[in-house]
């Protein structure tokens, strides 16, 4: 990172910018080219690992994309803020965002595939859900395992 004084390395505080960002941006390739897609998300933080859960339709380009290629990059930020100055150069952008790197898999296992659909809501409403295996099996849930992720802040 160029700017290493906006730099957030304390896991800590990492993870207090996860829980506070809603929309996770992921970003992939397939035959058309770089495709990058906002989605909901859910984490969990076990053992110094960072393992994000998305939900999707069972169809569509993210669908072929990710089944083509399983490394993804992604970001996510909040607390934008526009600073004013007296002329254009002095303007400037509060913020604090997340990027990182992983691989994407398609979470088959039945259980773990309700499991994670429950800490996606989590994370979205701050309320507790529970999935049947009709509702389970009516979306296609992804798990991204981050190799590497970083915090930014200004």
């Amino acid at each position: 990172m160029r700017r290493k004084d906006r730099e957030v390395t304390d896991p800590k505080e990492l993870l207090l910018m996860i829980a506070e960002c809603k929309v996770c941006r992921i970003a992939t390739q397939d035959e058309e080219g770089l495709y990058i897609v906002p989605l909901n998300f859910g984490y969990l933080y076990h053992d110094e690992k960072l393992t994000l859960f998305l939900h999707s339709a069972k169809e569509g380009r993210k669908v072929n994309a990710f089944s083509k290629n399983d490394k993804i990059a992604f970001e996510m930020d909040y607390e934008h803020r526009l600073i004013e100055g007296d002329i254009a150069c002095k303007y400037g952008y509060t913020f604090k965002s997340i990027i990182g790197n992983g691989q994407i898999s398609v979470v088959d296992n039945a259980e773990e595939k309700k499991k994670a659909l429950s800490v996606l809501m989590k994370h979205q409403t701050g309320k507790d859900f529970s999935f049947d295996d009709n509702t389970a099996n009516s979306v296609l849930v992804y798990k991204i395992n981050v190799s590497n992720f970083t915090g930014k802040q200004n």
